[in-house]
């Protein structure tokens, strides 16, 4: 967990909320993932907020997964081109359905990529194991499907901008996580929006389906 440190162009408020979750006995998200959509990124400023919102998720996480959902699949090359070129602090993989290979990076982004999606592609693999006489039915796990997933590390926190819905993310890898809402649009989005997210997820107790 980060230092309460002092940071240059912090405010007062983003302080104190730092503060909390440092002094707080519960560990902080490890993985964090945003859910934002393609009409989030036509706004002025959308993608430098994501520039900033990377910065801020590594002062508490390893690992950062982005899902963009789309309306208009032809807006995904443009979507893909702008998004591997974001000002980040790390690596960047970026997915899409027309690539289904998996990405290992700090900072994992999927567009159009639903989770019904990548866990259909994940079966039909094994289904093709199965008939090549490659796989045994009865060998088929969790280890194994999550091998064949696009995305396979699990979130810890979930964040959703703009309205308290679901969306077809990470169906199979978020089933345990913390999902945190928020009616704050993407466009308005500010660190002290993550920093409550991140502080609630430390007040919640984690039970992992128990």
């Amino acid at each position: 967990m980060p230092s309460a440190r002092k940071r240059e162009g912090v405010g007062l408020y983003e302080r104190y909320l730092s503060v909390r979750i440092a002094r707080h006995d519960a560990e902080s998200p490890d993985h964090v993932a945003l859910v934002i959509t393609e009409r989030d990124l036509l706004e002025r400023g959308a993608y430098e907020t994501l520039a900033d919102f990377f910065e801020w998720a590594f002062e508490y996480a390893r690992r950062v997964t982005v899902y963009v959902s789309v309306l208009d699949a032809d807006a995904i090359p443009a979507l893909r081109r702008e998004l591997e070129t974001v000002d980040a602090p790390r690596e960047i993989a970026v997915r899409t359905p027309d690539d289904p290979s998996q990405a290992d990076a700090p900072i994992q982004i999927g567009i159009g990529l639903g989770g019904k999606h990548e866990f259909t592609a994940a079966v039909r693999t094994l289904a093709e194991s199965v008939d090549a006489g490659e796989l045994e039915p009865d060998e088929i796990n969790d280890e194994r499907v999550e091998n064949h997933l696009v995305f396979p590390s699990e979130p810890d926190l979930v964040i959703k901008t703009g309205a308290e819905r679901l969306s077809d993310f990470m169906i199979w890898q978020s089933v345990y996580s913390e999902l945190y809402f928020t009616d704050v649009n993407w466009r308005d989005f500010r660190e002290r929006d993550f920093l409550r997210a991140v502080r609630e997820y430390c007040n919640r107790s984690r039970r992992f389906g128990r």
